[in-house]
């Protein structure tokens, strides 16, 4: 399947549900807009973060995106129904922690939930945790500043941050392990915190589980574009298209070039392409 998607978070984060698209939609292109220079949202207002995804969904529809993935929780969790609701005809893919995936593995009936603020209390995720009440025990721990050493990290290397954090998040949720009453599950509700696997991994052992989006959001991006038919003039021909990936950042754009390269390796099945250089976009 051939199209053209979308896809912004707030940061870098989002890469973690590009590399997932990618690889479930090989040879569709995408364009990724990164909204560094108004991050974090995770720690925003409800009414910042609806301005923003309304500026970059302006921007993406202004290149011709057939689909859109909002890969950022908080972004889903606050503006997807508006968005639908004023795009009705475009596909508007959201993320939401997986807790049901998580569920469906946890041998304790103990999940930790590592998320933002914000996540955490939205009414989405709220009616998300309802629906699952009784099932099993849900250990919520916001992870304020987590997404932001892992920005930092992408640019630097130094990982001191995320690993001071995680262990300060993971101590405050309880015990780890295969215990009854123990975490066997982790679930990782923000789409940075996938970057921050092998801290957690080496801290947390391999008898615990660590679950994230990308893997589902990318076969529901592929279900809602083969329910749509792509109009045949639908595939724009600028050369700024034709590329399989554009990186465009508010922020910094070398921040979200380091961490393509880092994070973004060339798929397996297809000859290796050159990654263009992130754009600096002032939306």
């Amino acid at each position: 399947m051939t199209a053209l998607v979308g896809v912004f978070d707030s940061g870098i984060g989002g890469l973690s549900i590009l590399q997932a698209l990618r690889t479930e939609l090989p040879q569709s292109r995408f364009i990724y807009i990164a909204d560094s220079g108004h991050a974090p949202y995770g720690e925003r207002t409800d009414a910042h973060v609806m301005a923003r995804s309304r500026a970059i969904m302006a921007e993406l529809l202004s290149r011709q995106v057939q689909a859109l993935v909002i890969a950022c929780n908080t972004a889903t969790a606050v503006a997807i129904e508006q968005l639908r609701a004023d795009y009705p005809d475009l596909p508007i893919i959201g993320v939401e922690p997986a807790l049901k995936p998580a569920l469906a593995i946890s041998r304790t009936g103990c999940i930790g939930v590592m998320a933002t603020h914000s996540t955490l209390a939205s009414a989405k995720f709220k009616a998300l945790l309802a629906s699952l009440a009784g099932q099993a025990e849900f250990v919520l721990q916001p992870c304020d500043g987590l997404a932001d050493a892992i920005e930092r990290s992408a640019g630097s290397n130094d990982t001191s941050g995320i690993q001071a954090l995680c262990t300060q998040y993971t101590q405050a949720m309880g015990l780890f392990g295969s215990l009854s009453g123990q975490i066997d599950t982790l679930v990782l509700g923000c789409t940075h915190y996938p970057f921050a696997t092998e801290p957690l991994r080496e801290m947390l052992g391999p008898q615990v589980q660590l679950v994230s989006n990308g893997p589902a959001v990318a076969r529901q991006t592929r279900l809602k574009l083969s329910q749509r038919v792509l109009a045949a003039a639908a595939q724009p021909e600028a050369l700024e298209t034709a590329s399989p990936l554009i990186l465009l950042s508010t922020g910094d754009p070398q921040v979200l070039q380091v961490a393509a390269q880092r994070w973004l390796p060339p798929l397996p099945q297809l000859p290796a392409e050159p990654l263009f250089l992130a754009n600096k976009l002032s939306v």
